[in-house]
């Protein structure tokens, strides 16, 4: 009966080996069908050189693109072109710069030496003692300095100040919003700009604006005023129909070229016959045609300062004013070319070299080794880990893709959004690769637990067919030719040390109860108890 049990439990566990080993087999299946299928050579010439051209193409429109999404933002957007604009306000050398220009605007229209010049003319002629008449004349030249250095304490004092702050951010603002609305035909404009190349203001929003403080003052009669259709022309120019439609075109540029270059990149990436490796020189050339741009920016600012100072503006001025307008875009093309090479890397170590395959085994080991500790103290993620293993190249995809998406449509692009968003991704893939449970995981863990229920199994059966060793066997022994009853004594081996003169320490006496002859003394291995 033992054997028989015997024979199920291994024909069992032989069901159980086939059983892993046929998951082996389905584990490794989707790995040997993606791999590609032979392609003529041929064919995949063709397909390189169309992807080419369209990576190229892309990568060329790409710094365009950049400048011409950062000229639609200056254009469209009044916040962001304040935001560009107004921190200059703030800025000592710009601050420094138009304290000068506003002082001597302001001494010259005011014509401070004529003025005090005038004014001692004046005290002279109230018929004063000659002394102080030439003491009045040696005053003439620091009153006049003195007046000078006055006017400029107090624009200083006001330049430096929060209110001069506010002011220049509200006159950028209102300069800005008239202009757009200028370009972009608004009828509610205050400016209009005609199809003749007139400019002129319309009158609606003034008799608006007055209409609605009459009313407010109390005349009655203000309520009545009917609504001005009217314009009136300022100045004329043929050039002003050609601006217009240039901030059209600029508008539109960068509206769409962005994704025209996008476009042009993913598809160049489709098409290759090998996308990882199209991947990976399609952000490379991306990388270096950004690291240009970036570095254009550099030689823009040699030539920009060279050009307006110091005839036009002081050079730190000219510095602090290139610098303001150009840091959102060199600080997007920054974070492009960080992006760009980050996907390169990704590309690369996601490949089949023999370095990127060694970094990814050690990678896997190390989570493997951390879930199958956690497996050993009973920590585990059970059905949903079966299902994330399963499902893992859907999820890494809808991370990725999640990742792109946030740069780029967040705005606006910074190289911290960038590295903060591939770090987040990688800690994601991280979170996905411990909570995970590969199918092949499962089949080994499930395989371990049937043979541990198994051994389980065989040792309960072997406990249940084993001889009870307490068992004690009766064997009576019955010798002579008496009747008498007989009594066993029964000595237990070793219980005693032998005696020198005790022939045998472990035999039994065997004593005749009623005086007959002595029997035999009985083995060792027979014992029992004193017969009845």
């Amino acid at each position: 009966m033992a054997q028989v049990q015997d024979d199920e439990l291994l024909a069992r566990i032989a069901a159980l080996e086939a059983e892993n080993a046929r998951l082996r087999v389905e584990a490794e299946a989707p790995l040997a069908a993606s791999a590609p299928a032979p392609r003529t050579r041929s064919s995949g010439r063709a397909r390189v050189a169309v992807a080419t051209i369209l990576v190229l193409i892309g990568a060329i429109l790409t710094p365009v693109a950049v400048l011409g999404g950062w000229a639609k933002n200056q254009l469209v957007d009044t916040d962001t072109f304040v935001a560009t604009f107004a921190p200059l306000a703030d800025d000592p050398a710009v601050q420094a710069y138009v304290a000068d220009e506003a002082t001597e605007a302001i001494i010259a229209a005011a014509d401070i030496e004529n003025l005090t010049s005038t004014v001692f003319d004046g005290i002279s002629q109230l018929g004063l003692p000659d002394r102080a008449e030439q003491a009045l004349k040696l005053l003439e030249g620091p009153a006049t300095q003195g007046i000078e250095t006055l006017i400029g304490q107090i624009v200083n004092r006001f330049v430096t100040s929060e209110a001069f702050g506010d002011i220049f951010e509200q006159a950028l603002r209102t300069t800005h919003t008239a202009t757009i609305k200028a370009l972009q035909g608004d009828p509610d404009a205050a400016l209009q700009i005609t199809d003749s190349g007139e400019i002129g203001i319309q009158l609606g929003p003034i008799v608006e604006a007055v209409k609605e403080r009459l009313v407010d003052a109390g005349v009655g009669f203000a309520s009545a005023i009917p609504a001005v259709d009217k314009t009136i022309v300022v100045a004329k120019s043929d050039s002003l129909t050609t601006v217009q439609l240039a901030y059209t075109l600029a508008v539109s540029a960068g509206t769409w070229l962005p994704w025209v270059a996008l476009a042009f990149l993913i598809g160049g990436i489709l098409v290759a016959p090998r996308r990882r490796t199209a991947i990976i020189w399609t952000a490379s050339t991306l990388a270096v045609m950004l690291a240009i741009l970036a570095s254009g920016f550099g030689i823009g600012r040699l030539y920009f300062i060279s050009t307006v100072s110091p005839s036009i503006v002081p050079t730190a001025a000219a510095e602090v004013i290139y610098d303001q307008i150009v840091d959102r875009m060199f600080a997007t093309t920054i974070a492009l070319v960080v992006f760009a090479v980050s996907v390169a890397l990704i590309a690369w170590l996601s490949g089949p070299g023999a370095l990127p395959t060694r970094l990814r085994g050690f990678a896997d080991a190390g989570f493997g080794s951390v879930r199958h500790s956690a497996a050993r103290r009973g920590l585990t993620t059970g059905s949903f880990g079966a299902w994330l293993g399963r499902q893992r190249a859907v999820v890494f995809s809808i991370i990725m893709l999640g990742a792109v998406a946030v740069i780029l449509f967040v705005r606006p692009v910074s190289t911290g959004l960038v590295v903060w968003t591939i770090v987040i991704a990688l800690v994601l893939v991280a979170i996905v690769e411990l909570l995970q449970r590969p199918p092949l995981e499962v089949a080994e863990a499930e395989a371990e637990a049937e043979a541990a229920a198994l051994e389980a199994e065989i040792a309960a059966a072997a406990a249940a067919s084993a001889p009870d060793e307490d068992e004690v066997s009766t064997d009576a022994a019955a010798d002579g030719d008496g009747d008498g009853d007989t009594a066993v004594l029964v000595e237990a081996s070793g219980a005693e040390a032998p005696s020198p003169t005790d022939a045998d320490a472990k035999a039994t006496d065997v004593i005749d109860v009623d005086g007959g002859p002595a029997a035999k003394p009985t083995s060792p291995k027979k014992r029992g108890r004193p017969a009845g």
